[in-house]
């Protein structure tokens, strides 16, 4: 527990204690509250903040605890409404209001009051207590509801859950990639090209049984592949629209002419044009721009007649609170540029090549790592958007952080369902093998909070142990399932 949090518990005890007796407050119901005893404070057993205390709310009084909290939404935020040591509170009392709900509930449903304290006292007080607590805010929304006491599970049994969750993980992603890969053989048989026609996956295509015949054509894992580096590379903010930038631009379309001359200018054209990211005025304050901005629309005219599919809207994308090095042309300069090693340098196929014959780890971890960090050049090395130029050089499209993420969500799972596809069951063991062992680079905030939260010392920076982080956060501890969550059964029952 940080030293802010301390002297904001000793704060709102002290008002506790000393300062409501014999004033009139309320609850956020409306009732009249009289704090008859403030109760013991508890100092030594885990559960609510003071017992035994003694309280009138309207017209009947109560005998119980008290829980003392920043906000209304502490509450569940530190895993009260699941823990059986705070079924005895009968008093809810936070120093400012998060939120219109009136009530908590306890975890044997008991409907519970708030007041909020700081309606109540000097105006001086109010604001240091509350500056104080503005400081600890963030961190405190990232914490999970068992942080407080995690420690009291085995790290090993804490490390082993985690694994377990990053082996779902992986698996989740490979179904994913399985189902997508089935989407496109369907979409080839029937002759059908995304995103101009509709399609429903009918009873018929759901009940088919594949074989590995189906997915013997490379071009359905370079467009596997292709359009989810597009969608990883759209982060959160737009991995959607990214993903249907990808779909709408046709891989075959675009080997026609990826062996040209200025073939990086025509995929560029083809790319900022579609995504709508092309600005509609023709005035800019450097020449640089102006000619690239030209040349990008007069080889658009060229390629135009040939495109058939829709164009997108510059509305559609995302920039605000965006690093200016992950807006979307940044991030689409070096998806062009992974692209054109799928198509130029068979990318697809040298990484297959590598799994089936390469055991060395760290050669392999070094050989997908130079495919998929991309180095800048050009405009877009010294421009975060088109209207104006950057203040520094950006070093690069890709980094070694999202090389990693490319490299343990897309590739690990689409090799993996590769060699399971054409029966190398002993090759599809090696990829997840890699995958548990694979030193990510970077920092994940989820990752560095969990293990954090959990009290996990000695924690492995292996991405099975990351991804296993990354999936108990999201699916467990952000969803309040504390009670289905291995490690919140142990500490909360």
């Amino acid at each position: 527990m940080g030293t802010t949090k301390k002297i904001q518990e000793r704060f709102l005890y002290k008002i506790w204690k000393e300062q409501l007796q014999n004033i009139p407050i309320k609850s956020q119901d409306e009732k009249i509250v009289e704090v008859i005893d403030p109760g013991a404070e508890n100092h030594d057993k885990e559960g609510p903040d003071f017992v035994n205390a003694r309280v009138q709310i309207g017209n009947i009084k109560y005998q119980g605890d008290i829980e003392i909290d920043n906000y209304h939404s502490d509450w569940k935020l530190h895993g009260h409404n699941f823990n059986k040591n705070y079924n005895k509170v009968i008093l809810h009392v936070i120093f400012s209001r998060d939120s219109n709900q009136k009530f908590v509930f306890s975890r044997d449903g008991r409907k519970i009051p708030n007041i909020t304290i700081g309606d109540f006292i000097k105006a001086d007080l109010k604001e240091s207590i509350q500056k104080s607590i503005l400081q600890e805010r963030e961190a405190r929304l990232r914490r999970i509801p068992c942080f407080e006491v995690s420690n009291k599970v085995e790290e090993e049994y804490k490390t082993a859950f985690v694994k377990k969750l990053g082996k779902e993980r992986f698996i989740n992603r490979c179904q994913r990639m399985l189902n997508r890969l089935k989407e496109l053989v369907y979409l080839n048989e029937l002759n059908l090209k995304e995103p101009v026609v509709r399609y429903d996956l009918d009873k018929k295509f759901v009940n088919r049984k594949f074989s590995y015949e189906d997915f013997s054509n490379p071009q359905l894992w370079e467009q596997l592949f292709y359009e989810s580096i597009f969608e990883a590379l759209g982060y959160t903010r737009n991995k959607d629209i990214m993903r249907k930038l990808a779909r709408s631009v046709d891989l075959n379309w675009l080997k026609e002419f990826s062996k040209n001359e200025n073939s990086l200018l025509q995929l560029e054209s083809i790319f900022f044009n579609i995504s709508g990211l092309i600005p509609s005025s023709n005035k800019f304050e450097d020449e640089e721009t102006s000619v690239y901005v030209r040349k990008l629309i007069e080889e658009w005219d060229n390629l135009k007649p040939n495109y058939d599919g829709k164009l997108l809207y510059k509305t559609h994308w995302h920039f605000a609170k965006l690093r200016p090095p992950n807006f979307p042309v940044i991030r689409i300069s070096g998806g062009i540029r992974i692209l054109l090693k799928i198509i130029n340098e068979k990318l697809v196929k040298n990484i297959f090549d590598k799994f089936e014959k390469d055991t060395d780890k760290e050669h392999l971890a070094s050989f997908l790592r130079d495919s998929f960090i991309i180095k800048s050049d050009g405009f877009w090395s010294h421009h975060f958007v088109f209207e104006k130029q950057g203040k520094g050089k950006i070093k690069y499209f890709v980094g070694l952080s999202r090389a990693d993420d490319i490299i343990i969500n897309i590739v690990f799972p689409i090799v993996s369902i590769y060699f399971e596809i054409f029966g190398r069951k002993n090759l599809s063991e090696k990829v997840f093998s890699f995958y548990s062992t694979y030193t990510q680079k970077g920092e994940n905030h989820i990752v560095t909070n969990m293990i954090n939260s959990l009290s996990l010392q000695s924690s492995e920076s292996y991405s099975l142990m990351h991804q296993g982080l990354i999936n108990l956060y999201r699916n467990y501890c952000s969803k309040d399932q504390c009670l289905t969550c291995e490690i919140g059964k142990e500490v909360f029952n």
